[in-house]
């Protein structure tokens, strides 16, 4: 999906956390969203099962968020993050979005089978990223993949909302924020000369 720019930067480019927009939620809607996952996460400690996901597309879902955002040299994959887990909860929570969830799913097996004689679970890596790629350019679609590039949007779309609010997603930001500081020294003077406040 670019050689120039890893799918990690990319996605981190789009809004990371606040990707959840890409759902058409608000913002009080994503921030509920993220307390209640981080809930659920904490809840699912053991095997997680899926409470809306069947047992088909549970194993799709692992296998597209990690194609999302793969592991890397900085931190682990999605499903490593219990974005799986966080989308079976959202789903659950929004029962309004289930439908294009469950038909985005089948419209990749339709695909895969269409093209490799199989469904996208069974299908090599390679055959999977090949589709994949087909449906990976929202700003750029093809009309033949117009319903699998509005199903891959979403998907990741989630997919980044999953992992930039969990605990390994926020490691991987490398946030600083909400650090106690016990004694504030004014603004180091190397910030003050790069903003032009001093010589």
């Amino acid at each position: 999906m670019g050689a120039d720019i890893s799918r990690r930067t990319a996605l981190k480019a789009l809004g990371a956390a606040p990707a959840a927009a890409g759902l058409s939620w608000t913002a009080a809607e994503a921030a509920q969203a993220q307390q209640q996952a981080m809930q659920a996460r904490a809840a699912a400690q053991g095997a997680y099962e899926p409470k809306f996901f069947t047992a088909h597309e549970w194993k799709t879902v692992h296998l597209l968020a990690d194609i999302v955002i793969p592991r890397d040299e900085r931190s682990g994959s999605a499903t490593e993050a219990g974005v799986p887990a966080f989308m079976d909860f959202m789903m659950l929570d929004q029962p309004g979005r289930q439908a294009a969830m469950r038909g985005g799913l089948r419209w990749l097996d339709h695909e895969c089978r269409r093209r490799f004689d199989r469904d996208f679970a069974a299908s090599t890596p390679e055959q999977r990223l090949a589709v994949v790629e087909d449906v990976a350019w929202p700003n750029n679609p093809r009309a033949e993949f117009s319903q699998g590039t509005a199903f891959f949007t979403a998907f990741r779309d989630l997919t980044a909302s999953g992992f930039w609010t969990s605990r390994m997603g926020v490691e991987d930001l490398r946030y600083m924020g909400n650090q106690p500081v016990l004694e504030w020294n004014g603004c180091p003077e190397e910030a003050l000369r790069h903003l032009g406040l001093k010589p």
